[in-house]
């Protein structure tokens, strides 16, 4: 059995990203039920909120879910709290480090996943002793590493430096691409951009309209003198990337970002004034569909890959 597949007890080595203000109950359940593993984001909830998707997962689905924390989130004390009083049994974190929380949650019978961007701190999460590592490279679509490392180059290089689990994260929405993560040494695959654009996702339909209109060159890494964010182009991103072409500080930056962009573009449908994060892999994705409809489409193109893969000669 796969490994992944036997961590967390799922059908497919399919991880589902926790992408805040696209992943709620709905969307986790719907890829869980679908044989993958869903997870909750809970970055863009406040905690009476997570705890209400956390419940409303767990009558939607009786298969393995789980939660993705952002440590540098505020109120994330309160927020491991709730999954412990509610039982989760499987925690991503991303964004900090590996070590704040992995040792006090396994000690409460959790397994911990933590996403990195790069070979330093891939070494730091098995030194810190988590469960498994998502290795997550530049093209993915939010918040990204400054290293600017393709998952193509990344992965065989933390495979290298980690024996523990290890999942490949950014530019993978299809059966061919799992092949390829896999191939390079992963063990499974994280997904984000195209379960963003599902049913089930909790985004605006503006939202997963823009993703599917989206092209090779519909996205750009920016903000790297802040926390570097991969962004749909639109009237704010340019305005982004015209302030800073005029010297603009991290000050300025942060002024003109403010509160609430990612909520403004995601979740109430803003295509000009919100912050629309977004994978480079949003090129190839053409269609909104169910989400146990994009693992059933992955796992067919995986298995006719392979066939086509064997029949290579040299």
């Amino acid at each position: 059995m796969n490994i992944i597949s036997s961590l967390f007890k799922i059908k497919y080595p399919i991880i589902q990203g926790g992408m805040i203000w696209c992943s709620g109950w709905k969307l986790a359940s719907a890829v869980s039920n679908a044989g993958g593993l869903g997870l909750i984001g809970a970055g863009s909830m406040h905690p009476e909120v997570f705890r209400e998707h956390v419940r409303k997962c767990k009558k939607a689905t009786d298969k393995p879910f789980g939660v993705n924390l952002p440590l540098l989130y505020p109120q994330m004390d309160e927020m491991v709290n709730i999954c412990l009083e509610e039982n989760i049994k499987i925690i991503f974190t991303s964004a900090g480090n590996p070590s704040k929380y992995t040792k006090f949650l396994q000690e409460n019978g959790c397994m911990v996943a933590h996403v990195v961007a790069n070979v330093k701190f891939a070494k730091k999460c098995e030194e810190a002793g988590v469960n498994a590592i998502v290795a997550e490279g530049f093209e993915a679509g939010g918040h990204n590493g400054k290293e600017e490392t393709t998952t193509m180059a990344l992965i065989p290089q933390v495979r290298k430096v980690v024996s523990i689990p290890l999942i490949a994260a950014g530019g993978i929405a299809t059966g061919q691409q799992m092949l390829a993560a896999l191939s390079l040494g992963a063990d499974g695959v994280q997904i984000g951009s195209r379960f963003a654009a599902s049913l089930e996702s909790s985004a605006h339909p503006n939202f997963k309209q823009k993703i599917v209109e989206c092209n090779d060159g519909s996205t750009k890494l920016t903000l790297k003198q802040l926390v570097p964010v991969r962004l749909i182009w639109n009237k704010f991103l340019h305005e982004v990337e015209e302030m800073e072409k005029r010297g603009a500080n991290t000050e300025e930056l942060a002024l003109f970002l403010g509160k609430g962009r990612a909520k403004l573009g995601m979740f109430e449908g803003n295509e000009n004034e919100g912050e629309m994060e977004i994978g480079q892999v949003s090129g190839i994705i053409d269609s909104i569909l169910p989400a146990g409809e994009i693992i059933e489409q992955i796992i067919k193109e995986f298995i006719i890959a392979q066939g086509e893969i064997c029949k290579i000669n040299f």
